[in-house]
């Protein structure tokens, strides 16, 4: 019998988590995708099934609330249909500032972007590490290199704790790997309603194309995967610049983009 494999995506049917189905599903992974709306997960599965013949379950849960987040990291240890890939990529922006914005906002963001990806990293990991074998992908972001605010600071939080996990797991046969992208065309600055308009294009990277780099890292055991020359070269700018000079350009340019608002 072949050895089937089986990736578990969260923030399944939009954006980089959508890539990341289409990369796995053309490379033979069976699928669990998971986001909020049965009726887009629904498609997203007709979509995959049709195109690649491959199985698709949907998980319709939002992570943001503590007992639903449970039943994914239930499937995730669930001995007995084992998940191989963890991609760890459910998240939201906001435009407003901190102080001017919803704190239950504030802690919604929290919720996804940092407790769900403990959570269920801490599942998947378990399951894997029994196995001996396994990948864990939390999307972060090269925001997280730099002051911005609070969705910056949660993507600093997923980059510092993937290391960390990584380093726990070193020898285990299982890899965790924090993916930091920069601007990507998805959806995702429309519905956090940030403007982008004035972005000069050479920031701009594809969904498919990162994720597929992305992959590759995860082969090569790389822990950090910036994709794109010019985020690499910005990562590494930012990793050797003093914090008083990151954080004044970083507030120049959170100020010039609120004046165009």
């Amino acid at each position: 019998m072949p050895d089937m494999r089986t990736a578990l995506v969260t923030g399944a049917t939009s954006g980089i988590g959508h890539a990341f189905c289409r990369e796995l599903a053309e490379q033979g992974y069976d699928l669990v995708i998971v986001a909020r709306h049965r009726a887009r997960l629904e498609n997203v599965s007709d979509e995959l099934r049709a195109r690649y013949a491959v199985d698709v379950e949907i998980l319709a849960a939002d992570l943001s609330q503590r007992a639903q987040l449970q039943r994914v990291a239930d499937r995730l240890a669930d001995r007995d249909r084992p998940i191989n890939m963890l991609v760890n990529n459910a998240g939201f922006g906001m435009s407003r500032s901190f102080l001017k914005g919803e704190l239950a906002d504030e802690e919604a963001m929290l919720d996804v972007l940092c407790r769900a990806v403990l959570v269920l990293s801490h599942a998947g990991a378990l399951s894997m590490k029994e196995r001996g074998r396994g990948h864990v992908i939390n999307v972060s972001s090269v925001a997280g290199f730099v002051p911005t605010g609070t969705y910056g600071a949660a993507k600093a939080w997923v980059t510092a704790f993937t290391e960390s996990l990584a380093q726990e797991l070193s020898g285990s046969g299982v890899s965790a790997t924090a993916l930091c992208p920069g601007f990507t065309h998805t959806d995702f600055h429309e519905r956090a309603d940030v403007d982008v308009s004035r972005l000069p294009r050479v920031l701009w990277l594809e969904a498919d194309s990162l994720v597929r780099d992305c992959l590759e890292d995860v082969k090569a055991g790389k822990v950090i995967s910036v994709p794109g020359l010019q985020y690499k070269v910005i990562a590494g700018v930012a990793q050797l610049m003093p914090h008083s000079l990151l954080r004044a350009i970083s507030s120049r340019a959170d100020s010039l983009r609120r004046r165009r608002r």
